[in-house]
């Protein structure tokens, strides 16, 4: 399995890939899919069967929301 290392803040526009998003959230990946079964965390734009990709808008929307909410 390939990892992915990611240290430049997300893009301007675009869309990006679940490696980023738990990038820059800190969250593992359960956590992040728990989330999207919660309606917590956007849900992804599938590309193909196995391409998923978020909004980068969508993306700094949640980290707004969790920032404004504080911890828990």
């Amino acid at each position: 399995m390939k990892t992915e290392r990611f240290t430049a803040p997300l893009p301007h526009e675009g869309f990006v890939r679940l490696p980023q998003v738990l990038h820059v959230l800190g969250i593992g990946k359960t956590t992040f899919w728990d989330g999207i079964k919660t309606g917590r965390f956007p849900a992804p734009i599938k590309l193909g069967p196995r391409t998923a990709v978020w909004l980068v808008d969508d993306i700094r929307g949640l980290i707004a929301r969790i920032s404004e909410s504080g911890p828990g």
